[in-house]
């Protein structure tokens, strides 16, 4: 989701593998393993993002044309997922994670724990994340319905 091309993602990948490696002896055990995990993959991709990113904030026309060939696809549930996937990837680093980690049911506490900010916070930016979600969808035509 961090990246598009298909090396990039593979780069993304070693790099937080030898971030998990190299930082394995300073895990502490004061969160499940799996949790520390995630987020050092978490910080390692939203740095890598940071330092990789050399592409303009705005919509191009290939992503409105990735955005109509979704369209065209016969399968709704698939269409809408094609849709948001291709809207998230207009997203910053931070709100990706927000959203990615609210969508695989982690709590506002959960979330605000992993990026390090607070509860309230978490949500604030997580509803903020979600209404520009759908200022993208809206402003490129397309509606959930």
């Amino acid at each position: 989701m961090y990246m598009d091309s298909t090396q990039d993602r593979e780069d993304l990948v070693q790099e937080i593998l030898l971030r998990l490696w190299n930082s394995y002896q300073s895990f502490e055990g004061k969160s499940s393993f799996s949790t520390w995990m995630y987020r050092v993959a978490m910080n390692t991709a939203i740095t890598f993002l940071r330092k990789e990113k050399t592409k303009p904030e705005m919509v191009s026309d290939s992503y409105i044309a990735l955005l109509n060939k979704a369209c065209e696809n016969d399968n709704v549930a698939e269409k809408k997922l094609e849709i948001f996937y291709k809207a998230a990837k207009a997203l910053n680093p931070i709100e990706k994670a927000l959203i990615f980690y609210f969508m695989e049911g982690m709590s506002h506490r959960e979330i605000g724990s992993l990026l390090g900010i607070t509860e309230n916070n978490a949500r604030v930016k997580l509803n903020r994340t979600k209404e520009k979600l759908q200022s993208i969808i809206k402003t490129n035509g397309y509606e959930f319905t």
